[in-house]
C-alpha cells in the first residue's frame, strides 16, 4: 500500500520527504499513520529498485537563518518518479483482483488515485468492493440474529451501530457504481480514463507548496 501510494503522489509531481509525508496523511484518510521511520526506508527500497529518484539540493543554497536547528545549512532532497517507477504504478492501477478491494485501507488508497485508473478497472473495483462489504453485512446480520437475545442493550446497540455503517457503505458504493455505469453511455464515456493529474480530495490546486521553515527529519539507521 505504501509503495503504491508514494508512485501515485510522485506521479503527479516531485516532492520532498516532509511534504511526501503530508501528502500520504490525506491520501490515507487517517487510517494509518506513516511516520519517517516508516517512510525513509520505503523511499530507500524504491530508489534501490529503480522506482524512484532524487534531485540532490544545491549545497551552496542556504536556508534561511531563522531554520529549525534539524534542517541544517541545506536544501531539502526532491523524489521523483522514473520511468520503471511510472510503469510500475501503472501496472498496479491496472490490478482488478482480491488485493484491490479485500482491505478497505488499500481500497481507499485505490480510490484516491482512480484518476488514474481506467473505468472498466474502476468499475470491476467498485463491484468487488461491494460484494465484500455485502458479505460482510450477512455476517453482521447472522451474527446479530443469533446473539440477540444473549446481549445486553448497549452491546446490541454497538452492534447494531456497525450493521448501520455497513449498510451505509454498501449504498455509496452503488451509487458510484452508477454514476461509472452511467458515464460509460455518454458520448465518448467509454473512451475516457482519468489519466491526468490533478488535486487530492479536499485542496483547490495541485500539491500543497512545501513550508520553508519546516525541517525535514534526517532517514532513521
Amino acid at each position: 500500500m505504501l509503495e503504491f501510494a508514494i508512485l501515485g503522489l510522485l506521479h503527479q509531481a516531485p516532492m520532498h520527504g516532509y511534504e511526501l509525508r503530508k501528502q500520504l496523511a490525506q491520501v490515507l484518510g487517517g487510517l494509518r499513520s506513516i511516520s519517517y521511520g516508516s517512510l525513509y526506508p520505503a523511499l530507500r527500497r524504491m530508489q534501490a529498485a529503480g522506482l524512484i529518484g532524487t534531485d540532490e539540493p544545491d549545497p551552496r543554497a542556504l536556508l534561511p537563518a531563522d531554520a529549525p536547528p534539524l534542517t541544517g545549512r541545506r536544501g531539502k532532497v526532491v523524489y521523483t518518479i522514473t520511468a520503471e517507477g511510472k510503469e510500475r504504478f501503472h501496472e498496479l492501477v491496472g490490478q482488478t483482483g482480491p488485493e484491490a478491494y479485500d482491505d478497505g485501507g488499500l481500497f481507499g488508497v485505490r480510490l484516491a488515485f482512480f484518476r488514474h485508473t481506467a473505468h472498466d478497472v474502476r468499475l470491476r473495483i467498485l463491484e468487488g468492493r461491494r460484494r465484500t462489504v455485502e458479505q460482510q453485512r450477512e455476517g453482521l446480520r447472522t451474527s446479530l440474529s443469533r446473539t440477540r437475545e444473549r446481549l445486553d442493550r448497549y452491546t446490541l446497540e454497538l452492534q447494531r451501530h456497525g450493521l448501520e455503517s455497513v449498510d451505509r457503505e454498501v449504498r455509496w458504493l452503488s451509487e458510484l457504481i452508477d454514476s461509472e455505469r452511467r458515464e460509460a453511455t455518454e458520448p465518448g464515456g467509454a473512451r475516457r480514463e482519468a489519466t491526468e493529474p490533478g488535486p487530492l480530495r479536499g485542496e483547490t490546486g495541485g500539491t500543497t507548496p512545501p513550508d520553508q521553515h519546516e525541517a525535514e527529519p534526517p532517514p532513521t539507521t
